[in-house]
């Protein structure tokens, strides 16, 4: 069946993890000389601001030990107790990406499913108990117990979380604790030194370090939607998620949330939540506020794998619209599947992740200004922002169905497919909803990553609509008059409509004429 995404991947290195943070009280930091500066309260760095009471030491430091030593007792490991099936706590990889996550193991069974205990990290962020961890640490947590640096162990609640980023707060209760404070105004670069501190495989109180070794990254998964990753090569294992990254200052520049690994295990690619991102979340759920975004219900991707195949100019940018959603504020506004959004509000759209962005931005019930492609029409739509559904809503609309491969019918072969005009017939036979109308895929066929079964249907070759063999035909004359190797298609299954990048056909060699004699 054709997948309405073409990946989703958990936003997290697993779901044991850990995490350290900035202590208050006295701090001692490195001076430029060797000697030791005295710093007391809670910690608010600012070196390299003006005025600052120390500077980077030169070139690499002699040891991380001392703003180790600062910043771990604020570093918090996190317990849950959580009631999930078998297979969910099982380890595994979606395929194709080498991102994995680990599920917590399983403690007895129940009707219900298996009790399961995992570990994950936190840190403070506020002297009276509030605690920065990654969503997917607590999700469906029946019960979280905070683990301090000296071995306390205190009952905690939840206050808010945002699946959509990958944040969550949580509380304790009982006295005055260490904490830091998101650095937002310190911007890493490429290059600079980093320490992660956490809990990998249950190792409680375990600091490596590295560099940034990139920003700005795209996880493609759900969370990149809202979160341009900071990368990092100081060593992220399984434990560590939730937990803070560090510059050499001793300020939090991340949290850290994901690894690329083929094994399980650290390879030197690990993901951050920048700072910025984190505190503007983080402030508004400890606040008790819900994290609502703006709406669309359109199913988007990025324009630029098919731009050249639909016969567009390399100038347009934009977001191709795969589906929209029955009955939602797009379909509402007159959008349709195969719309390609070009501006937003008067400003151009550049892809599919600022599309998402922006949209996510608007206040629930604003009308937006779209500006569309349809064909070689220039539309505009004015549709009423809606609020947006939690992920986990969001996740089973495009759950896949387990269907049986329905049978095979006659029709006429084409790009590597056996097509059929829709008829009343077909229509019955594969039960195809009376809105949609094209070409009939009657049998099954696996062209390159994408299996179509019988029952698919061609909505769309190139910019235009297909409503017979004919139109599929006269689109791929037009890409192989163009010196385009593929075409582009826009077809439906029962799991939604997906974008497809077909070979142009062979052109059947010319008979020759036969020789005559002269």
């Amino acid at each position: 069946m054709l997948k309405r995404k073409e990946f989703i991947i958990g936003a997290a290195a697993g779901l044991l993890v850990a995490v350290v943070a900035t202590a208050g009280g006295l701090i001692r930091w490195p001076g430029m000389d060797g000697s030791l500066l005295s710093v007391s309260g809670p910690i608010t760095p600012s070196a390299g601001a003006p005025g600052a009471a120390f500077g980077p030491p030169p070139g690499a430091p002699v040891s991380f030990a001392d703003i180790f030593t600062q910043v771990a007792p604020a570093v918090v490991q996190i317990d849950v107790r959580t009631r999930v099936p078998r297979r969910a706590a099982e380890t595994f990889q979606i395929p194709g990406l080498p991102f994995e996550f680990e599920g917590p193991q399983g403690e007895g069974e129940s009707p219900e499913g298996e009790t399961t205990l995992g570990a994950g990290s936190g840190f403070f962020i506020s002297e009276d108990g509030y605690i920065v961890t990654n969503n997917h640490v607590i999700a469906n947590a029946e019960e979280i117990t905070v683990r301090l640096a000296d071995n306390r162990e205190l009952p905690a609640r939840l206050v808010g979380r945002d699946e959509s980023t990958d944040l969550a707060v949580i509380k304790v209760d009982g006295g005055r604790f260490p904490y830091v404070s998101f650095e937002e105004s310190a911007e890493p670069r490429v290059g600079d030194w980093v320490i992660a501190v956490g809990n990998p495989f249950g190792l409680g109180g375990t600091a490596t370090a590295g560099i940034v070794s990139a920003k700005s990254r795209d996880l493609q998964d759900v969370s990149s939607n809202y979160v341009d990753y900071i990368q990092i090569d100081a060593a992220i294992n399984r434990g560590n998620s939730g937990g803070p990254t560090f510059d050499i200052y001793g300020r939090v520049i991340g949290v850290n949330t994901a690894i690329f690994s083929p094994t399980g295990g650290s390879i030197g690619i690990g993901f951050a939540i920048p700072a910025n991102t984190a505190k503007t979340i983080t402030d508004r759920l400890m606040r008790g506020e819900q994290i609502e975004r703006g709406y669309l219900g359109v199913f988007i991707g990025d324009l630029d794998p098919y731009r050249e195949a639909m016969g567009l100019d390399a100038g347009i940018k934009g977001a191709l619209i795969n589906d929209v959603t029955p009955g939602g504020p797009a379909a509402r506004g007159g959008l349709r599947p195969g719309d390609i959004v070009i501006e937003l509000n008067d400003t151009p759209v550049s892809g599919a992740t600022d599309l998402t962005r922006r949209v996510g931005a608007a206040e629930v019930g604003e009308t937006i200004e779209v500006v569309v492609l349809r064909g070689e029409r220039r539309l505009v739509a004015r549709v009423e922002a809606a609020k947006r559904p939690s992920q986990s809503e969001l996740d089973a609309e495009q759950t896949p169905s387990r269907r049986p491969v329905p049978e095979a019918s006659p029709g006429q072969a084409l790009a590597g497919l056996t097509l059929a005009p829709m008829t009343p017939e077909l229509r019955a036979k594969y039960d195809i909803p009376a809105g949609v109308n094209g070409v009939v895929v009657v049998a099954e066929a696996q062209l390159g990553p994408t299996r179509f079964v019988p029952g698919v249907v061609i909505l769309q070759a190139g910019l235009k609509p297909v409503r017979s063999i004919a139109d599929i035909q006269a689109e791929i004359a037009r890409a192989r008059a163009a010196g385009s190797d593929q075409f582009f298609i826009l077809a439906w299954s029962p799991d939604g409509n997906g974008s497809v990048l077909l070979d142009v056909p062979r052109q059947a060699a010319q008979p020759r004429a036969p020789a005559t004699k002269q």
